[in-house]
């Protein structure tokens, strides 16, 4: 994105990021600000490495790669505001987590650890506006989840969430000393 569009896209936004009539959410609140586009996908890897685990965060990072590469030549203005939006309303909602996580373990006594919960409801007025192909891929990627953690072969794991005897491969190399 050029940096006319950035500048555009960070003076556009001053009012928090929601839609008509709907009820304002602790993320929505957060989001009252668009960021530059290499920034905000600097944070986006950033609170990717201290919110998800390793397995989700290897796919997360893969994704907004992604998203971000084939977004870089739109020059629409409404799609690039869109798309900065809604990945800041992400940023803003992993960060939230980040900070109910030090608060939870500034008051957590003897050690008790609170288990973080992953992602968030789908909102069902979104649902309702899903055309019949979305839900159906919707679908296809809860089924697609559910075979990946319901696998007995990822049940029998060792520290960390790996699997017993495996190394997952991007990480194998990486660690690595070099000769």
């Amino acid at each position: 994105m050029n940096r006319t569009l950035s500048r555009l896209a960070a003076s556009v936004s001053k009012k928090p990021l929601t839609s008509p009539g709907a009820p304002p959410t602790k993320v929505v609140k957060l989001s009252d600000q668009l960021l530059p586009a290499t920034q905000l996908y600097r944070r986006l890897l950033r609170v990717h490495r201290k919110v998800l685990p390793i397995e989700m965060r290897l796919m997360g990072d893969d994704y907004v790669k992604a998203e971000f590469r084939r977004t870089r030549t739109t020059e629409n203005p409404l799609h690039i505001v869109g798309f900065l939006s809604e990945w800041k309303k992400y940023l803003d909602f992993h960060e939230g987590q980040l900070a109910e996580d030090a608060a939870g373990s500034a008051e957590a006594e003897g050690g008790a650890v609170r288990e973080r919960r992953l992602g968030q409801k789908l909102d069902p007025e979104l649902f309702e506006k899903l055309s019949s192909e979305q839900i159906g891929q919707l679908y296809e990627l809860m089924q697609a989840t559910k075979e990946v953690w319901d696998d007995p072969a990822l049940t029998k794991e060792s520290e960390g969430g790996i699997p017993a005897g495996e190394v997952l491969p991007d990480l194998a190399a990486s660690h690595l000393p070099k000769a």
